[in-house]
């Protein structure tokens, strides 16, 4: 374990950390914003969409600092990968520019949040899935996934961000890809699952095998475990058999509605639910993660939501 491994396991350790909601889905239904592939990064390339995005971050921050908690700046970058990246027309050189592009902004934005020992704030490099979040499609192997995503990596390891952070991952191939691309980087990393209603994976692997099986191939290397994308009533009750993988859990970022993946992906409205209520069930489930400090969103979600969450959770 490295320096800034280790650091960065003190700081987690030492507080509760906040993070934004569904980025995407807010952008496009709140917002009116057209995104390319539903990829928040090509914003990037412009004056109007930097301080869209820069006016995003802010209310977050603003609700951490309210909160005295840290936060984790979580990069525009879950689709700026190849095969994402050439379907809106960039090339391999203009996607490693973005990526470097989308870490030097939020070091700008942190910049304007002063952040101490006690309340400090994070820069994470997001990565998402080669294929779709939802499906399990476009499988590599384990060493397929390595080299794939390590183009991406390579890229946050030179921009020196604080931690990688893998979401939507479907299948455990590509998560174990991805964790060994970032320890030949010495990259700490966080994996974060998506499960469908029934709590499992859409490959039908359990959250419980998949964290055993990426941890046993990379000697318990990534920090933690995030779950993502999905309604926390989909996997509590998984949760709540007595078993050790549950520590591993960090962080949630669970989807507003409660819908499956294949309702959500035919739905032509957003389902917010209820921010209170979605706030309740985090704080049912905090009850159960005995290693949880990080709190966010996912698809449906807004700063409603994490605000709700913040005051259920965190006080």
């Amino acid at each position: 374990m490295n320096i800034k491994h280790s650091q960065l396991v003190r700081q987690l350790a030492g507080g509760h950390f906040l993070t934004d909601g569904g980025m995407e889905t807010d952008l496009v239904f709140n917002k009116g914003v057209e995104l390319p592939c539903f990829a928040a990064f090509d914003l990037l390339s412009t004056d109007w969409g930097r301080e869209l995005l820069w006016e995003y971050y802010q209310g977050y921050l603003d609700l951490a600092a309210r909160h005295r908690a840290g936060f984790i700046l979580e990069s525009p970058t879950w689709r700026a990968n190849w095969d994402w990246g050439v379907q809106i027309g960039y090339s391999a050189a203009e996607l490693a520019a973005i990526n470097r592009q989308a870490i030097d902004f939020l070091a700008k934005v942190r910049e304007q949040h002063p952040a101490s020992a006690d309340l400090p704030i994070l820069i994470s490099g997001n990565i998402g899935p080669r294929g779709d979040g939802y499906v399990a499609d476009n499988l590599m192997t384990a060493e397929q996934a390595r080299a794939y995503h390590g183009e991406q990596l390579a890229v946050f390891t030179e921009a020196d961000v604080d931690l990688v952070s893998a979401f939507t991952l479907n299948y455990v191939e590509e998560a174990e890809g991805i964790v060994g691309a970032a320890q030949d980087r010495d990259l700490p990393v966080v994996i974060s699952f998506t499960v469908e209603t029934d709590g499992h994976l859409p490959t039908g692997d359990s959250l419980g095998d998949a964290i055993a099986r990426v941890d046993d191939s990379s000697g318990g290397y990534p920090l933690y475990y995030m779950i993502n994308c999905a309604h926390p009533s989909h996997f509590e009750q998984r949760l709540r058999a007595d078993s050790t993988w549950r520590q591993r859990i960090g962080g949630l970022r669970g989807n507003a509605s409660r819908c499956s993946h294949a309702e959500l992906d035919a739905a032509e409205a957003l389902d917010a639910g209820d921010p209170e209520e979605f706030a309740n069930d985090y704080r049912r489930l905090q009850q159960l993660l005995p290693g949880l400090r990080v709190y966010g969103g996912c698809c449906g979600t807004d700063l409603r939501h994490v605000a709700s969450i913040a005051q259920v959770c965190l006080g």
